[in-house]
């Protein structure tokens, strides 16, 4: 019977269903409650995540180590930054005709196995170990089709990593790079209480520190914004993947063509919520508004695994900002940012209602 090229999907669509784990899909999900099933190939559990914003650009894993188990080695020419959501536990990392690297980790680390080198975790504590990662395998595996070549490539990307030994060390190198601070580390032991930069481009009070990890394109930021207000409105390309690690609250995205007043045009209903705690993990789609809401008694803090890296530039993703840093910068000036001034005034109204709900002073500046 001959393929049915309409309805074919992706290489990497293919890939997953074939990895027999369950694939889970939508805007957000909670990282520790989606279902798990057994994976032959990695030596534990875990599930595919494919969140709606993701759009081919990266992918997600969430992988369970049962206590005192390891799971099997392997490299892969695809870049992939795992964050701990719980347990304890060490990975090794090693290319062939060197020795080892071994570095523990507890919950909220965060690290980059280099690009193409073996990489092995080992739970070591007494309960399981629970890992989500985000890589770029479906455009790596969409473009070469041929997991072999993926998986068995035996090439030593040296540059990015040649057995050194404090490679996987917290980093000090912190340094400015237009509207935003950066970070240089291959290794951060807990996201949750990590140093954050003030920066309120988007937002009285909030912080903002991305960090280079890995020497990969993929690399993120961590974010933060007080009790009682939220951020400002903004857009970039496909492919970030946001997951909260303090407070709760809810974020909305709409798509850019209804323009930056969904309420007032009479499209409120194609404005999309997710509700959050820590553990829900979400993605906006290509070119959509988003904005996020603190509605708890903390700090909110979120981390963001996305391409973006001021060292190894992605002509697709500073293209989507409209320019490199536009996501800091009003859309009145060629941003992808809506200022406060500037919002749909019925976003504010929501807000304030459900704040008073719970009881929260709301603290946001009065529009201008």
């Amino acid at each position: 019977m001959a393929e049915n090229l309409e309805t074919k999907g992706t290489y990497y669509e293919e890939w997953i269903r074939n990895e027999g784990v369950p694939v889970v899909e939508g805007y957000g999900v909670d990282v520790a409650d989606i279902p798990l099933g057994s994976w032959k190939r990695r030596g534990g559990r875990g599930a595919f995540v494919q969140l709606r914003g993701m759009e081919g650009a990266t992918g997600m894993e969430v992988l369970e180590i049962p206590s005192g188990k390891t799971l099997e080695p392997q490299k892969h020419l695809y870049e992939m930054v795992f964050y701990v959501v719980e347990g304890l536990g060490s990975t090794e990392v090693w290319q062939e005709g060197q020795g080892k690297r071994f570095f523990e980790w507890g919950p909220g680390s965060l690290f980059a196995p280099p690009l193409n080198c073996w990489y092995r975790h080992i739970n070591g504590g007494k309960q399981r170990a629970l890992l989500a990662a985000v890589t770029n395998a479906p455009m790596i595996l969409d473009m070469f089709h041929s997991t072999d070549f993926v998986f068995n490539c035996n090439y030593q990307f040296t540059d990015r990593y040649d057995g050194e030994e404090n490679y996987f060390a917290v980093s000090n190198k912190r340094y400015t790079v237009g509207r935003g601070n950066y970070w240089d580390t291959n290794f951060i032991a807990d996201v949750a209480s990590a140093s954050i930069d003030a920066h309120e481009y988007k937002g009285k009070g909030g912080g903002f520190t991305g960090f280079e990890i890995a020497g990969n394109s993929l690399v993120g930021h961590l974010v933060e914004w007080p009790v009682g207000m939220y951020h400002k409105a903004h857009y970039h390309g496909s492919g970030a993947v946001l997951l909260i690690l303090k407070s709760e609250g809810y974020s909305i995205m709409w798509p850019n063509e209804l323009g930056t007043h969904p309420y007032e045009s009479g499209h409120g209903d194609k404005v999309i919520r997710v509700d959050w705690k820590p553990g829900t993990t979400f993605g906006p789609p290509n070119g959509w508004f988003h904005q996020h809401f603190n509605l708890g008694g903390e700090k909110a803090r979120q981390l963001a695994l996305r391409y973006g890296s001021k060292r190894h530039k992605m002509g697709f993703y500073v293209a989507a900002q409209k320019r490199d840093g536009g996501v800091f910068i009003s859309v009145k000036e060629g941003g992808t940012l809506i200022e406060y001034e500037d919002e749909d005034p019925e976003i504010r109204r929501i807000f304030e209602a459900e704040i008073e709900k719970r009881g929260i002073p709301c603290k946001m500046p009065p529009v201008k």
